[in-house]
């Protein structure tokens, strides 16, 4: 059992149990006890590590590939706890909230990190900056699927599809104002679709309920990063039609790229997952976390996990991941303006 406790506290505890033990307790003895108590090397508990999304999709797996090589790294237990609700702010705002002391981590995303404060501040009440920036982890290659027995073989047929039923279609996401609702606005605004023609948004509390909404056939399509997909496109059951990285991914072939299809604006559009600490976090435990990511990024079993999802490593300093995370909020900010979509209020709940 670990405890967190002041100079009085842990000079009571030593008292306490110095005597259970039967020792004679000197001051010098006693203030000494007191100070290793207090000054023990971080980590020395166990890291609680909030994935803002629900279980099963990017941000959840991938908080489970990096806590599985962090805790081997860093010689303490790192525990995921999947906080939902209003498309990722509820757990962002709670690792905002939390004692600066590096003991709870956000694992970030680009909906909960970039796009909500970009296009709703007054709602998200956080800003983009509001946390200590540690350090990257992973792109996700971005695209569009439908279910493998849909009769849309190609993105043509899905684009064709959308300008002749409009409407009567629907698309799953993770919840308003992600990048599985922005990529799909942007992609609709390219097609030029009218209002009548725009496919009706069915939000779930994560990407891995929109993968099953697809299964299930309760949606038509759904636009996300591709490792939300990655496994049941591999066993047949998904179709991916379209993927908005800059050439083919190795690990799909047969997928065409937003570029070769005449939609080269697609490709900004981009999921990521980073290391973030609550505000004012000391630069020592920061740096530490940083080191740690280093390393991270050349172990092998870490790689493999990342290789499965289909995500791309991405392990950048605090410094460039701060420069990262500003690049992410002004694009979709300025994209928020062309759609008229600054302090919209349809953030889902």
């Amino acid at each position: 059992m670990a405890f967190k406790l002041t100079h009085r506290g842990g000079a009571a505890l030593c008292n306490r149990l110095l005597r259970c033990l039967g020792v004679a307790i000197t001051a010098p003895a006693l203030i000494a006890a007191s100070a290793a108590v207090a000054q023990a090397p971080y980590p020395n508990r166990p890291i609680t590590l909030i994935a803002p999304y629900s279980a099963g999709g990017d941000a959840d797996v991938a908080a489970r590939n990096f806590a599985a090589a962090a805790q081997r790294l860093l010689g303490q237990t790192v525990v995921v706890i999947n906080k939902t609700g209003a498309s990722g702010v509820i757990g962002s705002s709670q690792a905002i909230a939390a004692p600066a002391d590096g003991y709870t981590l956000l694992l970030a995303r680009t909906g909960s990190q970039a796009i909500l404060p970009a296009i709703m501040p007054t709602t998200t009440k956080y800003k983009w900056d509001d946390y200590t920036f540690i350090g990257t982890l992973e792109l996700n290659p971005y695209g569009c699927t439908v279910n493998a027995k849909s009769p849309y073989n190609t993105f043509e047929d899905l684009a064709n599809a959308l300008r002749s039923k409009g409407k009567t279609m629907n698309f799953g996401t993770a919840g308003s104002l992600t990048t599985n609702d922005m990529g799909p606005r942007q992609l609709f605004k390219l097609l030029k679709l009218t209002e009548q023609q725009t496919p009706t948004q069915v939000p779930y509390k994560g990407s891995g309920e929109a993968s099953m909404s697809l299964l299930s056939g309760e949606t038509d399509f759904a636009c996300a990063s591709l490792g939300s997909f990655f496994s049941l496109i591999k066993a047949g059951r998904l179709r991916a039609l379209v993927a908005t990285t800059a050439e083919r991914m190795p690990s799909l072939p047969d997928v065409p790229t937003a570029r070769e299809l005449g939609y080269g604006e697609m490709e900004a559009i981009v999921g990521w997952s980073a290391l973030y600490g609550p505000p004012k976090m000391a630069n020592d435990v920061r740096d530490k976390l940083a080191a740690a990511l280093k390393l991270v990024a050349t172990d092998p079993a870490w790689l493999a996990a990342t290789a499965q999802t289909g995500s791309l490593p991405f392990v950048r300093s605090p410094d460039e991941t701060r420069e990262f995370a500003k690049n992410q909020h002004t694009l979709y900010k300025t994209l928020g303006e062309l759609l008229n979509l600054i302090d919209s209020k349809t953030l889902a709940q």
